[in-house]
């Protein structure tokens, strides 16, 4: 038997917005606007992006990175399926990122909403097999909290 060559890996990131749950919400399920704090970046191009928002339906983005990034010209691409749903409070999703065109890594990706005060704290855990080649967790760890962070940042505009 070989060793595998997969790294496992769980990590959870909790970020608390002024806002309610059903504006969370929103921000994590329209596609309009999931696009704005996930997709939209001036490190790429995103040449696709398609949400379908139910139990069962797919999302789909494909992106080029730009010029600044170590790989300029090369497309990623994100291919998920929504499996749960429970509105203002939790959606869940399986998620597999090709670079190039070779899969990297699949995720299961987890965001919980709870009431605290007059906002609302997001608990995001994400549980990954990154294969051969892939960005590894402490990469997706910080991508996470920066796209957190930026969806702080559009929901207060």
């Amino acid at each position: 038997m070989t060793e595998s060559a997969v790294i496992h890996d769980t990590f959870v990131i909790e970020r608390t917005y002024s806002a309610a749950a059903e504006r969370v919400f929103a921000y994590l399920s329209e596609p309009a606007k999931v696009r704005r704090w996930y997709a939209e970046s001036d490190s790429h191009e995103v040449e696709s992006f398609e949400v379908d928002f139910r139990v069962g339906g797919a999302e789909r983005s494909t992106f080029r990175l730009g010029d600044k990034t170590p790989f300029p010209g090369l497309v990623m691409v994100n291919e998920g399926r929504f499996e749960d749903i429970v509105p203002n409070s939790r959606i869940v999703a399986t998620t597999s990122m090709t670079f190039g065109a070779r899969r990297i890594s699949t995720s299961l990706i987890c965001f919980e909403l709870f009431a605290d005060g007059d906002g609302t704290k997001v608990v995001l855990t994400h549980k990954a097999c990154f294969y051969e080649g892939a960005d590894g967790p402490q990469m997706r760890k910080d991508g996470w909290i920066a796209l957190l962070n930026r969806l702080g940042q559009v929901m207060a505009n």
